[in-house]
């Protein structure tokens, strides 16, 4: 009797276990989850629009530079969702008055389209293109707009600093594999304002492949903003540098911006 009565209690003791963990698992999904929500909100989403100026930097493995001038341009339509993005570039002298456009959306692949001022042709990017080089750089089309949250899976992978900021280690892999370069992430998430402080990919072999860093973010407006930033491609060595030298939001963006017939010809008194 003491044997069957100790058979039973060890079941309920694993089964209470069992479900224990799973709860666990879940919730511990769930807040990964909403944890990358918070933090691309936070990096993707500040103000109702913004303005930029930005310079990138090229820098190959010898020091060599290219240099990248560009006004960005951006639109929320719905918090966490919609947006538009319009680019305009300065130099150098071959890409000078190309354009890039984005309609970004929640859930379905966004709409892409760039003009090339030497062919004076609008060409459309497909969506399989996204995951393509942005003019030269180390960083994608995808890298620009972002990633839809909900095509990967996330988890907390551990906690721990970055410099003086505690941070959150999300682990973020594919629900595709073949919808990504990367067979998985880690982001490294500032507790505090929940901007991204560091990102890891990693390829088909689990080998890392790039990195991006956070290298100086400002408060601007009441937004904290990451206004350095890197992009490294750890095999070949070369890297993309981007700063932020003038940033505004709440400006009050046209909505005429961002269609097709001014990609060819942008309004001035918002890329100036």
């Amino acid at each position: 009797m003491k044997k069957v009565r100790s058979w039973m209690i060890g079941v309920a003791v694993f089964l209470l276990f069992t479900v224990y963990s799973s709860q666990f698992t879940v919730s511990h999904a769930a807040d990964a989850t909403d944890i990358m929500k918070k933090s691309q909100l936070a990096f993707l989403y500040p103000g109702k629009d913004m303005k930029i100026r930005v310079y990138m930097k090229l820098i190959s493995q010898d020091g060599k530079e290219r240099v990248r001038e560009m006004t960005m341009l951006r639109k929320n339509y719905q918090e966490g969702g919609d947006q538009k993005y319009f680019i305009y570039f300065y130099q150098p002298a071959d890409v000078r008055d190309m354009t890039f456009m984005v309609y970004k959306y929640a859930a379905k692949d966004d709409d892409r389209w760039i003009f090339m001022p030497a062919l004076n042709m609008v060409r459309r990017i497909a969506a399989n293109d996204k995951r393509s080089s942005f003019v030269g750089s180390d960083f994608t089309y995808e890298d620009v707009s972002g990633r839809d949250i909900e095509d990967d899976n996330h988890s907390i992978a551990k906690e721990e600093k970055v410099g003086d900021r505690d941070a959150y280690v999300i682990k973020s892999a594919p629900k595709d594999e073949k919808g990504a370069d990367f067979s998985y992430k880690l982001s490294w998430i500032d507790k505090g304002n929940f901007l991204p402080l560091k990102e890891e990919y990693y390829d088909k072999r689990g080998e890392l492949y790039k990195v991006f860093t956070a290298d100086e973010i400002k408060d601007v407006q009441g937004f904290p903003v990451i206004t350095k930033r890197t992009m490294k491609d750890v095999k070949t060595g070369h890297r993309t540098e981007v700063e932020y030298r003038k940033t505004e939001f709440n400006i009050g963006l046209d909505d005429d911006v961002f269609t097709e017939r001014y990609l060819k010809k942008p309004l001035k008194k918002w890329i100036e």
